[in-house]
């Protein structure tokens, strides 16, 4: 790999991928505020939810081997403009009928699709542009700049459906998916790994199996796995609830949801930028383990707070933490999985997250209405100080935290011939 111009090719991939979420983001949370106050439905919202995240669960199976097959640059780029497809499909359904929560189920159903495709590869892609050394680095910007498009994201929303209909919201997603797979399309070159002839000759189900085969046989990678499932049911109640929270706490107003959003995602983008100066921990899991720490203390102080200013100077520190929790697991499987592997390792990492999250917050959620929900936060932070005093326990695994250097891919053949 060329890293000459790698600092430029990242910059250009990176924001290619943060102005598709943007446009993504209005989207979503404009779907769900307006299925909220239509229907004022649990059964509605619980569908919506399903549509938002069952299919891309069902999809990373083969997703993965696609990432590691295909050229993932194609994979990105097909997705988002066939998310952006049913989104203008969505648009024109809504300007000819006056009944279209049916549709906005199963265009949910389709963005999830595109979702599920493109994530595995973008993850895969990152480390084919970026120094191994510069992962961490990195993975904090990445997340920065994610956030800020979350910050964006609900305030832009709000406004435009205050001030046009529906429809109008899907447009701005229409219009930031062409600027994004414009840029990545013709401005950031990036090759498609080369595999091996055995590899080659494999069948395609044959791939799935060698995927989970080899994250399965990985001790490193079964414990990663573990891991990252435990952390993702306990951070469901706050990732999910706190809307709730706010709503039964606060009061039912619409600058509150606002603010609730806002105060996360900027703590979020200062974590990111301080992750991205400083480069995190040599061990990676260190680096985990004090994030851990942060996110379960301020979980448990969102539980114990009735003042709202106070509630969002804690959200916002729970915010700054995300980046120390999220980052250095993604950036240990970019770092300790071979290249050619990639896409299946984050596709069945994509699949187990999105299972025990929605796992959690099937628990979580009904219990909402049993007991306080105050409660359950504190009881899901203190799990969270337990979980990262496991890992720091668990010295096998707290050595495999350090990155360990990987040989450089080789080119195509279409690329050394070129």
């Amino acid at each position: 790999m060329d890293f000459s111009r790698w600092k430029r090719n990242t910059a250009l991939f990176l924001t290619s991928q943060a102005i598709s979420l943007f446009g993504s983001s209005i989207v979503q949370y404009a779907i769900i505020w307006y299925v909220a106050k239509e229907t004022r439905s649990g059964v509605m919202v619980t569908l919506m939810t399903i549509c938002g995240f069952l299919p891309q669960v069902l999809i990373s199976i083969f997703a993965g081997v696609w990432a590691d097959r295909y050229s993932r640059k194609l994979l990105i780029v097909l997705s988002d403009a066939g998310i952006a497809i049913a989104t203008l499909l969505l648009a024109i359904i809504i300007a000819h009928t006056d009944d279209f929560f049916w549709a906005l189920l199963v265009i949910s159903a389709v963005r999830s699709v595109g979702a599920g495709i493109q994530t595995p590869a973008e993850n895969a892609a990152i480390p084919q542009l970026v120094p191994q050394e510069k992962l961490m680095k990195v993975g904090g910007i990445n997340s920065s700049l994610q956030s800020i498009m979350n910050i964006a994201a609900p305030a832009v929303a709000g406004a435009v459906l205050s001030w046009g209909p529906f429809q109008y919201v899907l447009f701005i997603d229409i219009t930031t998916a062409a600027i994004g797979i414009t840029i990545i399309a013709c401005f950031v070159p990036l090759e498609r790994i080369k595999k091996s002839k055995k590899a080659k000759e494999n069948e395609y189900f044959g791939e799935i199996r060698e995927g989970v085969k080899y994250a399965l046989g990985n001790l490193f990678l079964r414990r990663v796995l573990k891991v990252s499932a435990v952390f993702c049911f306990l951070i469901a109640p706050v990732s999910f609830l706190n809307v709730l929270m706010v709503t039964r706490v606060f009061g039912d107003n619409y600058w509150y949801l606002t603010w609730n959003e806002i105060a996360f995602f900027a703590g979020a983008v200062l974590g990111g930028l301080v992750l991205g100066a400083w480069g995190g921990f040599p061990n990676r899991l260190k680096t985990l383990g004090w994030g851990g720490i942060a996110f379960g203390i301020t979980t448990i102080g969102i539980g114990l707070t009735h003042e709202f200013w106070l509630y969002l100077v804690i959200i916002a520190a729970a915010g700054f933490a995300m980046p120390f929790n999220s980052s250095p697991l993604t950036v240990l499987l970019q770092e300790k999985v071979e290249l050619d592997k990639q896409g299946r390792v984050f596709s069945l990492w994509q699949i187990v997250s999105t299972l025990v999250m929605q796992f959690g917050i099937a628990v979580s959620g009904p219990l909402a209405d049993v007991v306080s929900i105050q409660l359950i936060m504190i009881y899901s932070g203190i799990g969270l100080l337990l979980m990262t005093v496991g890992v720091f326990s668990w010295k096998s695994f707290y050595r495999e935290g350090l990155p360990v250097p990987r040989p450089l891919p080789e080119k195509s053949e279409e690329q050394s011939n070129s």
